[in-house]
């Protein structure tokens, strides 16, 4: 089996424009939270997210590729090509026809659709524009990316709700480490910040109207966001032949499903994905320093979460650093663990542990050093990415600081 590294890292988000403006945002535990702007948004109880601000696809993109390209698709484009060029990669030749992308998505071209539906019901509108179901389709994302650089292996969309990017970078992992391809380009990214995508959420009665504060006794409810980061997956022996700066090496994952509530989440199944992952990657538990947690900051999920944990690490849960960045850039949905895996990367390569912001009032029910509201420096050689999904699903990774 092959070692699996990453050697290209991009991003856009409600805290920066790309890798270095975002680590910085988590280094000062900065808050991309704000009120969302967006046509009907005082129609909606929910009036704050992690909104990507300032963003003028005008000027990444030409009126004919913006046809074609929600905003999703166009937020995957800009982290993917900054992905790309760290990595330095060309693709031609055997590699273009081996290398693929796998991506992570759940609501697909929302805003696209919000638009149509409102041209056509409430505009009264008889037509839409013919490449409306290209557009919005989850898998806009990952055939566009395959085609502007071209990515001609195995091509794909994960969609399994708030767990897809870690599912889709779980599935580009073991295409590496199978030796199916010495590259894969992988992460995950969303746009449901839009008057149908918030309204569908506020339905669920989970989602805070002031700020995220996960695993604090006072929280009141998830927040969402929007966004996209974009990793290249490569064989290590490959990086290295070719002289690639290597950013953390990808040791392990495992999936599992609660069976058992659509909603609710399972301590059980949660501390069986955990467990895999540390199983898979060969990392005894108390070799683990920093968990980036799912961290919802709603109290089904923070108290079960802090559970798992609990149960899996036993007495060295009191020595490990589990924080939620999703208080500082809010919850993607399918493309949160893609940016959440961004702050892994930082605790290895540079031994700083992104906080978790908001943090007030201390909760008995999870009683974890959740490092709160200010980043700490921490030497960390293993750290996990959770990801715990709607429909049960979970999906966990293991990361190494490459050395």
């Amino acid at each position: 089996m092959k070692r699996v590294v990453i050697t290209g890292a991009g991003t856009i988000n409600a805290l920066g424009a790309d890798v270095p403006s975002t680590l910085e945002a988590m280094r000062e535990g900065r808050c991309g939270i704000s009120d969302l702007e967006f046509q009907d948004v005082e129609r909606l109880s929910i009036r704050i997210g992690g909104q990507v601000k300032n963003y003028d696809p005008e000027a990444q993109f030409n009126r004919q590729q913006l046809a074609l390209y929600d905003r999703f698709t166009q937020f995957t484009l800009i982290a993917a090509r900054q992905a790309m060029a760290q990595a330095g990669l060309e693709f031609s030749g055997e590699l273009a026809a081996r290398a693929g992308v796998i991506l992570g998505n759940s609501g697909g071209g929302m805003t696209t659709l919000d638009e149509n539906y409102r041209s056509v019901y409430e505009e009264g509108k008889n037509r839409v524009h013919p490449f409306v179901v290209p557009k919005l389709m989850n898998n806009a994302a990952a055939s566009h990316l395959s085609m502007e650089f071209n990515l001609k292996g195995p091509t794909f969309t994960v969609s399994t709700a708030c767990a897809s990017s870690n599912h889709a970078m779980a599935q580009a992992f073991q295409m590496v480490h199978g030796g199916i391809t010495p590259v894969m380009v992988t992460g995950g990214s969303e746009s449901m910040l839009c008057f149908g995508g918030v309204k569908a959420w506020e339905g669920l009665r989970v989602m805070s109207r002031d700020a995220c504060r996960p695993f604090s006794a006072n929280r009141n409810g998830m927040v969402q966001g929007e966004g996209a980061a974009i990793f290249v997956f490569e064989e290590m022996e490959h990086a290295k032949r070719r002289g690639a700066e290597i950013l953390a090496e990808v040791a392990g994952f495992a999936m599992t499903s609660d069976a058992s509530d659509i909603v609710m989440p399972s301590k059980q199944g949660a501390a069986r994905a955990i467990t895999g992952a540390l199983n898979d990657a060969r990392i005894n538990r108390e070799e683990v320093g920093y968990i980036n947690a799912h961290g919802t900051g709603t109290a089904a999920n923070d108290k079960t979460e802090s559970a798992a944990v609990a149960d899996v690490f036993g007495h060295h849960a009191d020595r490990l650093m589990i924080s939620s960045t999703k208080s500082m850039h809010a919850h993607l949905i399918g493309g949160t663990g893609a940016v959440e895996l961004l702050a892994c990367i930082m605790a290895l390569r540079d031994g700083i542990i992104a906080p978790t912001i908001g943090y007030e009032e201390p909760d008995p029910e999870c009683a974890l050093d959740v490092v709160p509201n200010v980043a700490r420096e921490a030497r960390v050689n293993v750290a996990l990415s959770n990801a715990f999904a709607f429909g049960g699903l979970n999906a966990v990774l293991a990361l190494k600081r490459f050395v």
